[in-house]
């Protein structure tokens, strides 16, 4: 069975980002990871401290902020490395570390237009929670989206409560819910983050989080293994005992299975996380990611599969449901 995916270069039987990026823009488009300087309102006590349990003091960004690297400087360097790399022409501002919604809205936009002032620079990936949005900075988001591609990027990590909790991620499944309402009819693309593998977390439990976000006007979603770093209340729970990460063939396998149920026209910016590999506690196997995006290929091929094969199915079953189904505990 051929793929539903046809997009111009693409191999891959799912809608891949570089893909899409080029069939919007006729040549390659790099995203610039940035270090705007932010925290979370799951560190500063608004919402909770110490953080999600899998996530450390530098947060999933580069330090580049505490090095004395502003927003210019982190595009400039970027920009001579990736062009270099990749003959790239054309990027994505991606606003990464912690929370990129989460301060005044004078602050955010010094920090939008900085990277935006850049005529190499075609739009921004703004990374936030469901719960640091308000009406003026999706007003301001919608301003820029008039003339850029603008990517939201709302971190969900799994639409079961309990999880949530179990995590400490400080909001349930009803704030994404509230979130992605609120940014429609803005000209936004709308991004979902998950993470694989959570604690408490089996196979049924993570299809049923790629059903919810099927079932949402989502433009794409960006998949994350979890791993244990180091200085984080995850790796506790790992020496411990009590927390085991999915295996390689697990986690390949649970992708391919995620993957089959979402729809395909969401476009897929990531298929497993980039660890530092000083902080990385385990598992190792996470750090082979050309190994592991071969391994996911070859099982699409070998199923025959490619993605939102389930995803009619799964939506039919759900539209026999007389009642909306629960994901909390």
């Amino acid at each position: 069975m051929e793929p539903m995916i046809d997009l111009p270069g693409s191999p891959r039987p799912y809608r891949d980002l570089n893909s899409y990026l080029f069939s919007q823009f006729g040549e390659r488009v790099q995203k610039i990871t940035l270090d705007a300087g932010l925290t979370c309102p799951n560190r500063d006590g608004r919402v909770g401290t110490g953080g999600c349990i899998y996530c450390n003091p530098r947060g999933s960004g580069t330090g580049a902020w505490a090095k004395g690297k502003g927003i210019t400087v982190q595009l400039q360097e970027g920009i001579a490395r990736l062009g270099k790399r990749y003959k790239a022409k054309k990027f994505i501002a991606y606003f990464q570390s912690f929370c990129n919604t989460y301060a005044p809205l004078g602050q955010l936009k010094a920090l939008y237009d900085e990277a935006l002032a850049f005529p190499e620079i075609i739009g921004l990936s703004i990374g936030t929670r469901p719960d640091c949005l308000s009406e003026e900075i999706l007003a301001l988001l919608a301003h820029y989206a008039r003339t850029h591609l603008i990517w939201l990027e709302l971190g969900l990590q799994s639409a079961h409560d309990a999880t949530l909790r179990r995590i400490n991620r400080g909001h349930d499944a009803a704030c994404f819910t509230w979130a992605v309402e609120q940014t429609q009819g803005r000209g936004l693309h709308l991004l979902a983050h998950v993470i694989l593998g959570l604690p408490g977390e089996g196979r049924n439990e993570m299809l049923a989080t790629a059903d919810y976000l099927a079932a949402r006007p989502l433009d794409g979603v960006k998949i994350h293994l979890l791993y244990v770093i180091q200085g984080t209340r995850l790796e506790c729970l790992y020496r411990a005992g009590e927390y085991q990460p999915l295996t390689e063939a697990e986690y390949v396998a649970l992708v391919v299975d995620f993957l089959e149920r979402l729809p395909p026209h969401m476009v897929i910016h990531r298929l497993t996380g980039d660890p530092h590999p000083e902080e990385l506690v385990a598992p190792s196997w996470c750090l082979n990611k050309a190994r592991v995006l071969a391994a996911i290929k070859e099982t699409f091929a070998s199923r025959p599969s490619y993605q939102g094969k389930l995803w009619q199915q799964t939506k039919k079953a759900h539209a026999k449901t007389p009642r909306t189904p629960s994901y909390g505990n």
